[in-house]
């Protein structure tokens, strides 16, 4: 029997762990899976008290135990699968551990990319909203010399890791070195489902290894254009490409030419909706340039004027909610949705929360925009309301704080891990 579909809603935090009553605080809050330190004492105690035949004889019970009583637990799994994962996460052990086995529909968690404080690299974790805690991802198979997020003639401006969430993976594609050559010659990719989660290398890159391209996913397909490799080339930066991280065989196809070589000056995201994929030369105010490539007709097209004016910080599209394309104005701290029939960007919600926002990322419903620089996400609920409420209503808004230590560089949403819990 087929597993039930991927959950399509981003669980909304604890409130003890996102720190929404809260706006202006700036504290860690202790996780919805963290206990008072007396309790793990006292835990402590009474375990050191008790025979370690008895704890595993207990262990073996549970693990023995229906889902259940009275049913097969496959078909409990069917019944248990409707239920709030919050629900099912407060239960029981089973319940617990059926919720993040792969058998089990999975519930959106925030994948971030995250820059070390002290200056020590690049690492990765997973927001789970659920148990209200960060849960490192392993270590990638980078090459060497590894991508490096700041340089020392640079130390105003963050080197890009480009990364992109597409089939339900993260796939790294593009990054530089010290030297500000290519780090990546093939993309990396992070499969969070699998029964153990783990990287993988997918095919080299077509033409060259490139960074300070447009990237992003295109239903389902990973998407690359423009770039420059180790100098600039106008074959690679005109070029595109692309590929399905879940086809392990699968080869990079190419995409016509760009137009020109305007898209290898900086990363860019490329943004999927309704069939096209659109992107822009630069993210604020300044003049900028865009494209939209359409992909059933496989061709390039001038970018809707509106669109292009409205453009005017980073973006993200929410493909399960109807493909929206949502961009942070970065100085009004405004949240806004492009509207393709009037060629003209509305505003979601208006917040001195969002001003300077670096990165985002949509999905379930909700916008997820790093704030603060890296320190907190703010995530923004979107989901259209199944109540009548007034249109002018604000959408609620709520605090992710980054894992201590780090700055969130880039965001994804994505399912959760698989783990033994």
């Amino acid at each position: 029997m087929a597993a039930p579909a991927v959950a399509k809603r981003l669980c909304r935090p604890p409130a003890a762990a996102a720190g929404a009553a809260d706006p202006g605080s700036t504290k860690r809050h202790r996780t919805a899976a963290a206990a008072p330190h007396m309790a793990d004492n006292a835990a402590a105690a009474r375990s050191r008290s008790v025979p370690e035949s008895e704890l595993e004889s207990e262990s073996q019970r549970q693990q023995q135990q229906p889902l259940l009583p009275g049913l097969p637990d496959h078909l409990a799994q069917l019944c248990l699968a409707p239920l709030p994962p919050r629900l099912v996460h407060a239960v029981c052990r089973p319940w617990r551990r059926l919720l993040y086995s792969p058998s089990f529909p999975a519930f959106l968690s925030l994948y971030a990319v995250l820059d070390d404080a002290d200056g020590g690299g690049v690492s990765f974790s997973a927001y789970d909203a659920v148990a209200g805690r960060w849960d490192e991802l392993p270590p990638p198979p980078l090459p060497s010399p590894p991508p490096r997020l700041w340089h020392p003639s640079f130390l105003a401006r963050r080197l890009p890791l480009q990364s992109v969430a597409a089939a339900g993976r993260l796939v790294l594609v593009a990054g530089s070195t010290q030297s500000l050559h290519p780090a990546l010659s093939r993309p990396v990719v992070f499969d969070p489902a699998a029964p153990a989660p783990r990287w993988r290398l997918g095919p080299r890159f077509p033409s060259a290894p490139r960074r300070w391209c447009a990237a992003g996913a295109a239903r389902g397909r990973v998407f690359i254009a423009g770039g420059v490799g180790a100098g600039y080339d106008a074959a690679v930066a005109r070029s595109g490409a692309v590929w399905d991280p879940a086809a392990p065989a699968a080869a990079w196809e190419p995409l016509p030419p760009l137009r020109d070589g305007r898209f290898s000056r900086d990363a860019a995201e490329a943004v999927c909706s309704g069939g096209k994929v659109c992107m822009v030369s630069l993210r604020s105010r300044g003049a900028k340039e865009g494209a939209v490539f359409d992909l059933r007709a496989g061709r390039w097209e001038d970018m809707p004027p509106g669109m292009l004016a409205g453009w005017k910080g980073p973006a993200a599209a929410s493909p399960d909610g109807g493909e929206t394309i949502y961009v942070v104005d970065e100085e009004r701290g405004a949240l806004l949705a492009y509207d393709w029939a009037g060629d003209r960007w509305a505003t979601v919600a208006e917040s001195e929360r969002l001003r300077g926002a670096a990165e985002m990322a949509a999905g379930g419903g909700r916008v997820c925009v790093v704030a603060e620089g890296g320190e907190k996400v703010i995530v923004v609920d979107v989901m259209p309301k199944a109540t009548k409420e007034p249109a002018a209503a604000a959408p609620r808004m709520w605090e992710v704080a980054a894992p201590a230590g780090k700055r969130v560089v880039a965001l994804h949403v994505l399912p959760r891990m698989t783990r033994a819990e």
